[in-house]
Order: structure tokens, then C-alpha cells, then sequence
């Protein structure tokens, strides 16, 4: 199953509003807001790369109040 580690920035102030708003996107398996150079991380699974590649770039980059993101795909576990 293709599992991703995405590292967000934010707006400032808007890091609870995003972290919520994550993890309400079913493929959202983990979201933790965190201190350092990102705001909030977020774990996301699904079904195929395909999926997992949508929910990403149409679902989570989108976002209002996300400034920028890094994505780690995960390639063993």
C-alpha cells in the first residue's frame, strides 16, 4: 500500500485549522502538528500511487493556509 510523509508550512496561526481539516481526508491516516521548520506533518496511505498522488496534489496542497509542502514517499516500512 504507498504511504506518504508530508511536511507542511502553513499560515501562522493556522496550523489547528489545517491539522482538522486533514484529518477529515479519509486517506489522512495521521496528522501531528509540530514545533521546527514545519508546522504539521501528515501521514497519508492509499490503495494505488495514482490515489495517492490525487489526494496529495488535489486535496492537500490546495488547502487554504498551506504555504508550502515537502512529500516523502515512503519505500519500505
Amino acid at each position: 500500500m504507498p504511504k506518504a510523509i508530508i511536511l507542511i508550512n502553513t499560515d501562522v496561526g493556522a496550523e489547528e485549522e489545517v491539522s482538522k481539516a486533514l484529518s477529515e481526508i479519509p486517506e489522512v491516516k495521521e496528522v501531528h502538528i509540530v514545533y521546527g521548520i514545519y508546522d504539521v506533518v501528515a501521514i497519508v496511505e492509499s490503495n494505488t500511487f495514482d490515489t495517492l498522488r490525487n489526494t496529495v496534489i488535489a486535496k492537500i496542497r490546495r488547502f487554504p493556509h498551506i504555504k508550502s509542502t515537502t512529500t516523502l514517499i515512503v519505500v519500505e516500512r
